[in-house]
């Protein structure tokens, strides 16, 4: 990715496709640092937070959160693509497929009709991808959802054209720097900290629980090998250690792969 110097005031766009609006809170709630970023920042679309539109663009900056997940989404995104200059996708949903991508190893229809009362009225696609599998995209915060100081970090990046410094380690690093006890070592919890991307400040370690990717696999992550281990020295069921990496990232590779060598319950689960 090539930045240059951003012109004054940079038009920026926040839209959304299937998520739960969490990434959009979390600009919300940067608060005084909020303003900051509105000054620095002509912010023209975003419907989370004003009532004034302009949905075409063009944006110098568009910040995307969801997957895509119903026809309609296919023809948009590739209209966004075209009206913005920098495309940056936002949490677990815009950069893996989310939640809802869970239903890319099971039977689509039986997954909707365990969901909806009339599934017949519901026109989805029969998966939920991230949005880099249709359009090039520039950059990527990860995270559900994303975490507020690397979002002001990239948005500070962009308006000075130079590369955000966003760091590529496991959450387990996190845990040493703020002196947390590996669960896994200390009550045989099952983590996911060693092959997950920091983000999120080991809050879920923090709190005596196992991380559970939620911000998903860190650069060349051993995710066979952690299955591995949790199987044969966690003593883990395998169908357990299947539904650890079958969470909010689990379409990103290498997780992808340990779920589908492993199997998601659920209802029309293809095994």
């Amino acid at each position: 990715m090539t930045f240059t110097t951003a012109p004054v005031r940079p038009r920026v766009g926040v839209v959304k496709f299937a998520s739960c609006d969490g990434c959009q809170l979390t600009l919300l709630d940067l608060e005084d640092k909020l303003l900051a970023l509105a000054e620095r920042f002509e912010i023209v679309e975003f419907p989370e937070a004003t009532s004034v539109r302009n949905p075409v663009g063009p944006f110098d900056i568009l910040l995307i959160e969801g997957s895509v997940s119903v026809p309609e989404h296919l023809d948009r995104l590739q209209e966004l693509r075209r009206q913005a200059k920098y495309l940056v996708t936002i949490g677990a949903c815009a950069t893996s497929g989310g939640i809802q991508a869970l239903r890319n190893w099971a039977d689509h229809d039986a997954f909707r009709a365990a969901v909806y009362a009339h599934p017949q009225y519901v026109d989805s696609l029969g998966t939920a991808t991230p949005i880099a599998e249709h359009v090039s995209v520039d950059a990527e915060l990860r995270g559900c959802p994303i975490d507020p100081d690397q979002l002001v970090e990239l948005l500070t990046a962009l308006a000075t054209g130079r590369r955000p410094q966003l760091r590529d380690e496991a959450v387990c690093m996190e845990c040493k720097r703020r002196g947390v006890v590996c669960v896994m070592v200390s009550k045989h919890i099952p983590c996911l900290g060693q092959v997950t991307q920091t983000g999120c400040g080991a809050i879920c370690p923090r709190y005596g629980r196992g991380c559970y990717g939620c911000f998903g696999p860190r650069e060349q992550a051993n995710a066979a090998g952690l299955s591995r281990f949790l199987q044969q020295v966690g003593k883990q069921p395998r169908e357990d250690v299947g539904r650890l990496f079958a969470g909010f990232t689990a379409y990103s590779e290498p997780f992808r792969s340990v779920v589908t060598e492993h199997g998601v319950p659920g209802p029309g689960s293809k095994r």
